[in-house]
């Protein structure tokens, strides 16, 4: 009850206030937002909540890190420490069933699958993560990306489906599919 409480409070009272940056009123806005957040989800440590974002209620976050502007996360999503999390970014959790050729989509349910971003990760603006994916540590998704499968550590991913670029600390530019 008290969770719900809390998301209404911060539907009301601190999804539309200044951005961050605003002078004086963004950082009161801003620990609003965080407070809010820290009340409806599991937080280890100080968190960012940018305006407009939305997010469930079923979240843990590590140490530094934030969610950006206008950004949606659904229910059942395990953040690390000191993750960037760009704007209008889309992590979801939820998916339709349709398996079932006689039954209508509509009426075969939902399945449910955690997200996992690691720690040190940066996700580009306009990123959309389906249910299921594991980020590892030390990556970096460029803006735009379609993060379908699991992205080992150390890695710059990018694309439509996300394709690991570069390990992130090596010399070589070879070019490793993420649908391993």
């Amino acid at each position: 009850m008290k969770k719900k409480f809390y998301k209404i409070m911060y539907i009301l009272f601190g999804k539309y206030w200044f951005n961050s940056n605003f002078p004086v009123l963004g950082a009161i806005s801003k620990k609003f937002r965080s407070y809010w957040f820290k009340k409806i989800n599991k937080v280890n440590g100080k968190v960012n909540i940018e305006r407009k974002a939305n997010f469930g209620t079923n979240i843990v976050m590590g140490n530094n890190s934030g969610i950006g502007i206008n950004s949606y996360v659904q229910d059942n999503v395990i953040i690390g420490s000191n993750v960037m999390i760009g704007p209008d970014v889309l992590i979801y959790t939820i998916n339709h069933n349709y398996e079932k050729e006689n039954v209508l989509i509509i009426k075969q349910g939902v399945n449910k699958k955690k997200v996992k971003i690691g720690d040190n990760v940066w996700i580009g603006t306009r990123v959309i993560i389906l249910p299921g994916v594991t980020i590892g540590n030390n990556v970096v998704i460029g803006a735009g990306s379609v993060v379908t499968k699991d992205i080992p550590d150390n890695a710059l991913a990018v694309g439509n489906p996300c394709i690991v670029k570069k390990k992130i600390g090596s010399d070589t530019n070879e070019i490793t599919n993420c649908n391993n």
